[in-house]
């Protein structure tokens, strides 16, 4: 069995699961840059649960949000497992971190040393959206995402993505309750600050999820919910 196999018999389930592999040579953070590629991994949502949401975070979102997360984080470690016996240089990097694991940094930009959306764009799962979402054209932006970095080439790259593929739709951005994206496009020149708010997003979420779930946390689930890509693809 080769180390393809080994990683498709840990991720045994394709409705669920994407992943592909990018090249991210030179576009990693320093602390990373031994890493020229990535595994990128987009872990489906529940529909019903998503379709659930309506005014913000409901209790049950937050408790698939975080027993997604607890599988991803499952399955990346087993995969870099593998990866290790087969003596492949690498490095898991998990869907979230917890606000006590946060630097100062982050809490001045909320930007972390890694983009898992970055690696999922170049690995051509998906692109940005409106509201800052990765979107794919398969579960529309009802993922989650985790990432393996790794030291050289040993599958096949993806073709990455760009450009924006939302068009004219703006469905996320008319509803989303911060008002924290003006509606341009992503693209990879463009920097997120250009056409989202993130600490209007931060602060509303908090608001909802204070009100809707007892926690102040960033959490709302809204503009997941609307998009057109994901609701067709539930249909």
């Amino acid at each position: 069995m080769n180390i393809e196999d080994e990683i498709n018999e840990v991720i045994d389930d394709n409705d669920k699961y994407i992943f592909a592999v990018a090249d991210v040579n030179g576009l990693l953070n320093d602390r990373y840059s031994e890493f020229n590629y990535a595994i990128s991994i987009a872990r489906k949502l529940e529909n019903e649960i998503i379709d659930e949401i309506k005014h913000g975070p409901t209790k049950s979102y937050l408790q698939h949000y975080r027993n997604v997360n607890a599988e991803l984080s499952a399955l990346i470690n087993s995969i870099s497992k593998k990866l290790t016996k087969n003596n492949i240089r690498n490095f898991p990097i998990k869907p979230t971190y917890e606000d006590n694991e946060l630097d100062k940094n982050h809490l001045e930009t909320l930007r972390t040393a890694f983009s898992h959306k970055m690696a999922a764009t170049r690995a051509g799962i998906g692109w940005i959206g409106k509201t800052d979402l990765l979107v794919t054209e398969k579960f529309g932006p009802r993922v989650r995402l985790a990432t393996i970095l790794v030291g050289f080439e040993f599958l096949k790259t993806g073709i990455a993505i760009e450009t924006s593929k939302c068009g004219k739709c703006s469905i996320c951005v008319e509803n989303c309750p911060a008002q924290a994206a003006n509606g341009k496009h992503w693209n990879i020149y463009t920097d997120r600050n250009d056409f989202y708010d993130a600490f209007k997003c931060r602060e509303k979420c908090r608001e909802l999820s204070k009100k809707n779930l007892n926690e102040a946390i960033s959490l709302c689930g809204i503009c997941v919910s609307m998009c057109p890509i994901g609701l067709i693809n539930n249909e």
